[in-house]
């Protein structure tokens, strides 16, 4: 199945102020999510015991905390996140659109 990086497809799982987050789940074991988060603004932050996530950041930029430490991230980068590590984004003054793959199994 091919799709573009700027549509994911899917369903709409969450939506507020902060961001609007589509979930692909046409897969069996993976999760194709999209995050497009608006100016200044931050995910709420979660952590997945006994899982890991990729995160691809396609436009804007802003932070990243990972557990401890808070890492700048713009176009182009991509976050591996260890087993349990907290995460959350927080958006520049332009927003960040980016896209993460993590297990299909667990509901976030």
């Amino acid at each position: 199945m091919k799709i573009n990086i700027n549509d994911i497809g899917g369903i709409v799982a969450k939506q507020d102020e902060r961001y609007v987050v589509k979930d692909n789940t046409a897969l069996n074991n993976l999760v194709l999510s999209s995050t497009d988060l608006a100016p200044n603004k931050s995910t709420s932050g979660h952590r997945h015991k006994g899982q890991e996530e990729v995160y691809i950041f396609v436009t804007g930029f802003g932070k990243m905390e990972l557990d401890d430490i808070t890492i700048d991230v713009t176009q182009g980068d991509v976050i591996l996140i260890e087993d349990n590590v907290f995460h959350r984004v927080h958006a520049g003054p332009t927003g960040t659109y980016f896209v993460c793959v993590f297990d299909g199994r667990r509901n976030h």
